[in-house]
């Protein structure tokens, strides 16, 4: 930690773009820059730091909670609160470290928070913002706050049409933008994140050139980017997880029990940190599961357990209230991924070569599951009933499609190629690891 370079990380305080955030840290500390992540004290409370030689070598300052003041939706309230909590505390924490022997350089701040490089900038700071979501998403929103897409009516054949992209229906779409009344709160943050975009002094993207290279060439015409990701810790390393988690994972059991199951022959089954599913939607899911008559090990929150069918018994199956994903995607025994296609697991499931099953839900996920599906070809998009439920039998069919049938062989050979992209992507000399390496040389003479 002798660096004088010194920057702040300000991720926003999901653990969908925690991790993000902190990988990207862990990546910069081996190029000789110092890290000091930035939360609040309540969130720092929740978190469960874990066990990790380099994230140990980040450190983590708090920033007093506000006083709750905003009323609205619970979206509303939380993004309001956090961000009246770092608008009052970072100048004040910047300040301090100016009389440290580790002066402040910049502020790497998540693309959600835009304000926070007004806050560097009046400091004297330099801001990099990070885009946790797809290069595809981040456009579609970056169009909405141009005003140059115009959202089609309810007739899903429409064809919408934007440069460099592939042809998509409205349901291929973030679904905050075709269902607009229901997170406002939500689809305004989202489209905000470019109120300050051209002013970045770096723009970084978590994906890589080969992923989404058309998109990357006419994004990166409007303004330069850099591409770091995928941004995932390394296998098979003593400091192969992110290292902070909202989460407490169980017993490591269920690796014990993937060491009995034969290679390739278990679904894995996580929605992430923040869906909560119907008791008709985790029923159909459990049916399915059963139908499927594969073994599976699936995660189901604390908070949702009680969702699950009070008759719901199987042998095959192993729930577990949270795990580490990493280490169970990595596993030879997992074939099969059933995901909600949030961008850090499609990722993870990308960079491991796992085929998956995209049950997207809402907001980002609709248009990664087309990615998943239609562009690159890694997994099936399963499809809701009128009631905007996925079946047992939809859900049954599109894992033993992977599964069990030559389709399932197609998908994993193209999983198996984007494996190695990715790999490429982030080992030295690809294109993301000199992205870094460049960041990092910039930070230093900045």
């Amino acid at each position: 930690m002798a660096s004088k370079t010194h920057i702040l990380a300000l991720p926003f305080p999901l653990q969908g773009h925690i991790n993000p955030m902190l990988q990207l840290c862990k990546t910069l500390i081996t190029k000789d820059i110092r890290v000091t992540l930035v939360t609040t004290v309540s969130i720092s409370s929740s978190l469960q730091v874990q066990a990790s030689t380099t994230s140990n070598l980040i450190n983590i300052e708090t920033i007093p909670d506000s006083t709750p003041t905003s009323e609205g939706d619970i979206y509303q309230v939380f993004i309001d609160n956090f961000k009246e909590s770092i608008t009052q505390g970072l100048p004040r924490l910047i300040e301090k470290h100016k009389q440290s022997s580790y002066p402040l350089k910049a502020i790497v701040y998540d693309s959600v928070l835009p304000w926070a490089l007004d806050i560097a900038h009046r400091l004297g700071l330099k801001g990099a913002v990070l885009f946790t979501q797809p290069c595809t998403v981040c456009s579609i929103f970056y169009h909405m706050k141009q005003g140059t897409l115009k959202i089609p009516t309810e007739d899903e054949g429409s064809v919408i049409m934007l440069p460099a992209m592939p042809p998509l229906r409205l349901k291929d779409l973030p679904s905050l933008l075709y269902d607009m009344g229901a997170y406002t709160s939500l689809l305004n943050l989202l489209i905000d994140q470019f109120s300050t975009y051209r002013n970045a002094d770096w723009r970084l993207f978590n994906t890589f050139d080969k992923l989404e290279d058309e998109i990357l060439r006419w994004i990166a015409s409007e303004s330069p980017i850099l591409t770091i990701g995928p941004t995932i810790p390394p296998l098979h390393t003593d400091d192969n997880e992110y290292g902070l988690s909202l989460f407490k994972p169980d017993a490591e059991a269920y690796l014990k029990w993937l060491e009995t199951k034969e290679n390739s022959s278990v679904v894995y089954i996580s929605f992430g940190s923040l869906i909560t599913l119907g008791e008709k939607q985790m029923e159909e899911i459990a049916r399915g599961l059963v139908e499927s008559n594969c073994f599976f090990l699936w995660v189901v929150r604390a908070s949702e357990e009680s969702k699950l069918p009070r008759d719901f018994v199987s042998e095959k199956g192993l729930i577990v209230n949270w795990c580490s994903q990493l280490q169970v995607l990595a596993h030879p025994a997992v074939g099969c991924f059933v995901t909600h296609c949030g961008w850090n697991s499609t990722l993870e499931a990308l960079s491991l070569g796992v085929p998956m099953v995209a049950m997207a839900q809402w907001t980002d996920q609709t248009t990664t599951a087309k990615l998943i599906a239609d562009v690159w070809q890694i997994g099936i998009r399963t499809k809701a009933d009128e009631n905007d439920i996925v079946t047992k039998e939809e859900i049954a069919g599109s894992i033993k499609e992977i599964m069990q049938e030559e389709r399932g062989n197609e998908i994993r050979r193209n999983a198996r190629k984007w494996k190695q992209l990715a790999k490429e992507a982030i080992n030295e000399g690809g294109s993301s690891h000199k992205s870094i390496t460049e960041f990092a040389i910039q930070l230093s003479r900045s």
